[in-house]
């Protein structure tokens, strides 16, 4: 079954309050014949669309391929928080890579969210980005651990937007009695995902990116230079970058045993009004709280809670809004009559140890992906740094390169059982 079309019509954005609130740009053609540039960029999602416009700023003649539409995988699907560090949190970073390395890690993740945030104000202010996320614990033994990490931030990092929340502060915050504390970090925040990504399309656009939808590559071939090719075209370029994240299929073997797609989903209720609304999250903060399958969720504009969370681990997605209603009455209980009006998935990539999987596969290749849920700000900035590394500075993307990736056991035939036993077993956990 192919990824690209198991679960969405071909060209079509999904059925959500994203695409329901965005305009989409173009239609952009189809790629035709045979075609001749710099760099050719396949997946125009945060990662893609990023590298095509700072390649474009610096000069470079980019073609950007997309099997479907600009921001239609995960880009435009996920959460919308823009979350500050990596994946792992530093102290688990500075286990795996030690000290050093673990703070040029974090100063690329805040450059990632100064970097989210700029754009957005220049090419996207519709997508409307709002301060703050609180991480919420749903054991009581967590919350100690959220309080010295505030404190270790501040002292080694000297970073002083994470505060700690002890239970009363979560509640006024968090209606929920879901959580027993947490913090909440004003450096990191939430905007609209879609349109965010049609604004850096119209910006890639702008800058003299041609930009092809419809277009599913089918081959890579190897070389100086390398040759994509898709239906109806064949590319040749000097340079390539894939930013296909879940959606990767078996374009590249390498890739493939390293970033393992998973499907997640979020759905959206009717409107509620700005009493109920803060009853459930005081200010415009997002949430996400510690369960290792994370529920997430923050309020649209229009006052619809937009909750995700729940995972499933074969193609086909479930009935999302069953799956999802399910944890959101969990937390919030009080929306058991609460009608929802939409309900969407979307695949992302994940990694063995969730951190990104950069690699330069050949001289003239490149790959950045596999975010694994944290993707908005780091993806925004894997395609600046792609487009570095292709300009002759790859010293920042080999910080990133450098964090080591395995492949998950079995390779991509055993990836899929395996985790499912995995996520079977982390579940139970949550629970108990």
């Amino acid at each position: 079954m192919d990824i690209l079309t198991a679960n969405d019509r071909s060209g079509e954005y999904p059925r959500s309050w994203y695409a329901d609130t965005a305009e989409a740009p173009g239609p952009y053609p189809a790629a035709k014949g045979a075609l001749t540039c710099d760099v050719c960029i396949v997946g125009a999602g945060f990662t893609g669309l990023s590298a095509a416009l700072h390649l474009a700023e610096r000069g470079y003649d980019v073609v950007l391929l997309d099997a479907h539409r600009v921001g239609w995988g995960a880009s435009g699907r996920n959460g919308g928080q823009v979350g500050t560090g990596q994946r792992l949190d530093q102290e688990e970073l500075e286990k795996i890579v030690g000290q050093a390395r673990a703070r040029a890690l974090w100063d690329l993740s805040q450059e990632a969210v100064a970097l989210t945030k700029a754009l957005a104000a220049e090419h996207a202010p519709e997508a409307g980005f709002a301060d703050g996320i609180i991480h919420a614990c749903h054991r009581a033994r967590l919350v100690p651990h959220a309080r010295d990490y505030a404190e270790k931030m501040a002292r080694d990092y000297g970073y002083d937007l994470i505060r700690p929340l002890g239970r009363e502060e979560m509640r006024h915050l968090v209606g929920s009695p879901a959580y027993h504390g947490g913090d909440i970090d004003m450096g990191g925040g939430h905007l609209h995902p879609l349109r965010y990504a049609f604004g850096l399309a119209r910006a890639a656009a702008a800058k003299g990116v041609r930009i092809h939808e419809h277009s599913t590559v089918r081959r890579l071939n190897e070389g100086t230079p390398a040759v994509v090719e898709t239906d109806g075209a064949k590319i040749t370029a000097r340079h390539v970058v894939l930013a296909c994240n879940g959606y990767l299929g078996h374009l590249n073997g390498r890739t493939a045993a390293r970033v393992m797609p998973i499907n997640n989903f979020i759905v959206a209720t009717e409107p509620m009004s700005p009493e109920a609304r803060d009853a459930l999250i005081r200010g415009n903060h997002a949430v996400a709280d510690s369960k290792f399958v994370i529920n997430y969720f923050r309020f649209s504009e229009d006052n619809r809670l937009l909750f995700g969370g729940a995972e499933s681990y074969g193609y086909r997605f479930p009935d999302i809004a069953a799956l999802v209603r399910k944890p959101m009455l969990e937390i919030y209980p009080q929306l058991a009559g609460a009608k929802i009006t939409h309900a969407w998935g979307g695949t992302l990539g994940i990694t063995l140890n969730r951190m990104p999987h950069f690699e330069r596969l050949a001289g003239n290749i490149l790959t950045a992906s596999g975010y694994s849920g944290h993707g908005v700000a780091l993806a925004t900035l894997g395609g600046k740094l792609a487009a570095e590394a292709i300009s002759g500075q790859a010293e920042r993307f080999d910080v990133m390169a450098g964090v080591p990736i395995r492949p998950f056991p079995g390779g991509v035939a055993l990836r899929w059982p395996l985790l499912v036993m995995a996520m079977v077993w982390f579940s139970l956990r949550d629970r108990l």
